[in-house]
């Protein structure tokens, strides 16, 4: 009987006569089709790709494919992405040219809501897939994994129509999903209208679990709707703050947003008692007291997901202010390379994190995103090898791989007392959430001279003045020159909305660009349109200001300079201060003059550190 298939192969003798003939003929045609024992080193999918496009270099693919080996549910570029490799535009795009697919960006207003209402809105956000359009007799689909093909045929037996697909970032069909299951909900304006005085005068103390499910609450009363739907909507628009604030017979809300306030819809004064006594009840507050400030938390389910919300009230002349401060875990998923660091400053962070001792410093007034550059510091670190722990008041996210502590000073667990704790816990890093005084300082010190690696935060206004405030709360400049690495100053500016960046017109500071080497060309702005709400601005970053110690710099220390001549020597060795990496991102037609200057102190009094050689 003839095994099948073998007539397809050429059998025919290549060997020379007297040489196995059959034999020889039969072994090279099949090790062109099959070779078992040999395993093929050149690089096959995505990542031959950016091995090609010189992304990534054959060392950093290497060493993605031995964490693939040690985690197997990993996909080599979800490796290649915890490496730091890449970043996740680049990942998508490598996919897609591999798959001989469009990458698209996709906002709301261009997805037909007919076609994506074919999939159940948990299927399309569990499974990151989603209907776009219809463009030549196909359903054009968007998928962040166009591998997956158990899904693709899930889909099309789903949708019973002929499809194409489109590569999409995961983060796009989430936010596009949350803004058409939104555009389901009623208008804010009838929540107002359905509300009488029966409701503003008596709250529903409804069973309230330790997660609340908003969405389950949409038929309760309108109060409970109205501070459901602040607290969804803001979640949706991207708020990290929520203020209601009485005023003279009026109630105002607002929602900061890219760390500015906008104001919304505001519901009638007679509300006031109303929301404050259901936001009481939610975080299980005393509802009864209202002349001292109290602070609660709530855990919520918003949009699917797990949500914290700190809670702060606070009496005033008009009532009780209340402020939410909203986490969101999505905040602080991102990489150091997509923080906004320069190649220079991101190289020295990766080095210095990846040191076994030493105390790395991150500096900024509160709300420049101090906390999240050292989560994603954090993320950085294999911690499945290292006794990762975190000392922070309070925890703001929950990290798998860390021990985290929760500081309480009412009970006498403060900083200090957390860390010395820690230390007899076999740490190999430590984050103390803040540096407030000598001893948390010292111990932190003295944890980093007896071999930890220690990430902290400190409120100056500039890297070099990180040292000086050491020393001015007492800790000896030798201590500081032997142990401190680094000190990394960060501000938040807001980046230009990319669906109205215009070249500037009109007049320029010509002379302060030139100061900085910016082309005048080069300046963009943000007209204005709904989707940045008539703001100019989508999204921040950060802009950078990194001081690596070296030896000279450790003797200047142990000799207390002051703040001026340390300063001078920084940027007589290279610093670039935060204004010059403001001027270097507006250059690169990422965000304003404006923004720049408004988050950066004047030079005035400095050494002129920002002329040009």
């Amino acid at each position: 009987m003839k095994p099948v298939g073998v007539d397809r192969l050429d059998l025919r003798p290549t060997a020379p006569s007297g040489q196995g003939i059959e034999n020889a003929g039969v072994s090279l045609q099949f090790d062109e089709l099959w070779r078992p024992d040999v395993p093929s080193q050149v690089p096959r999918g995505p990542e031959a790709i950016l091995l090609a496009q010189g992304v990534i270099n054959a060392r950093q693919l290497e060493a993605a494919k031995t964490v693939q080996k040690e985690r197997p549910q990993l996909t080599i570029m979800q490796a290649l992405r915890q490496a730091g490799a890449i970043t996740e535009p680049q990942a998508l795009r490598a996919t897609a040219e591999y798959f001989k697919l469009p990458f698209c960006d996709v906002k709301s207003d261009q997805v037909d809501r007919q076609l994506f209402a074919l999939l159940p809105l948990e299927f399309i956000k569990a499974k990151n897939v989603m209907p776009l359009r219809q463009e030549d007799g196909f359903v054009m689909v968007g998928i962040s994994d166009p591998a997956n093909i158990f899904l693709i045929d899930e889909v099309k037996r789903r949708i019973r129509r002929p499809i194409r697909l489109a590569v999409v970032a995961p983060a796009d069909i989430q936010r596009v999903a949350e803004d058409c299951d939104a555009s389901q909900a009623p208008p804010i304006e009838e929540i107002i209208k359905e509300i009488d005085e029966e409701d503003t005068l008596e709250v529903v103390a409804s069973e309230v679990e330790d997660v609340t499910n908003l969405a389950k609450q949409a038929g309760e009363s309108p109060v409970i709707r109205y501070v459901n739907y602040v607290i969804t909507n803001a979640v949706r628009e991207g708020a990290s703050d929520i203020h209601i604030e009485p005023g003279d017979r009026l109630l105002k809300t607002r929602y900061r947003i890219d760390g500015i306030l906008f104001e919304q819809t505001s519901p009638p004064f007679q509300m006031h008692a109303a929301i404050i006594s259901r936001l009481k009840i939610m975080s299980n507050l005393d509802i009864a007291e209202r002349r001292l400030p109290q602070d609660g938390r709530i855990r919520a389910m918003v949009h699917g997901r797990n949500i914290d919300l700190r809670i702060s009230i606070l009496p005033t002349t008009h009532g009780e202010k209340c402020v939410i401060r909203i986490l969101d875990n999505r905040s602080i998923m991102v990489g150091l390379e997509e923080l906004g660091m320069g190649p220079d400053t991101l190289a020295v962070i990766r080095q210095q994190i990846e040191e076994p001792h030493g105390v790395v410093i991150v500096t900024g007034p509160t709300g420049s995103g101090k906390t999240t550059t050292l989560y994603s510091a954090l993320r950085c670190l294999d911690g499945s090898k290292l006794n990762v722990s975190t000392v922070e008041d309070p925890v703001e996210y929950e990290l798998d791989f860390a021990n985290q502590v929760n500081v309480h000073d009412r009970i006498g667990l403060s900083f200090a007392a957390a860390l010395r704790s820690l230390l007899r816990q076999d740490p190999d890093v430590i984050m103390v959430g803040e540096i407030r005084d000598e001893e948390t300082a010292r111990i932190a010190i003295q944890a980093s001279l007896t071999g930890h690696l220690v990430l902290t935060t400190l409120h100056t206004n500039d890297a070099p003045s990180s040292i000086t405030r050491m020393i001015n709360i007492g800790i000896e400049p030798y201590l500081i020159s032997a142990s401190v690495n680094a000190v990394l100053a960060q501000r938040l500016v807001r980046r230009i909305c990319s669906h109205c960046k215009k070249p500037a017109s009109g007049i320029l500071p010509v002379e302060l660009l030139r100061r900085y080497g910016v082309d005048p060309k080069c300046v963009m702005i943000g007209e204005g349109c709904p989707a940045c709400r008539n703001s100019g601005y989508q999204g921040r970053m950060g802009i950078y200001e990194l001081l690596k110690l070296d030896d000279d710099m450790r003797d200047l220390i142990t000799r207390s300079p002051s703040l001026v001549e340390l300063r001078r020597y920084c940027h007589q060795q290279g610093m670039h201060s935060l204004r010059q990496d403001g001027f270097r991102k507006v250059s690169e037609g990422i965000t304003t003059v404006e923004e720049v200057l408004r988050v950066t102190e004047t030079e005035t009094t400095r050494p002129a550190e920002g002329r040009q050689p």
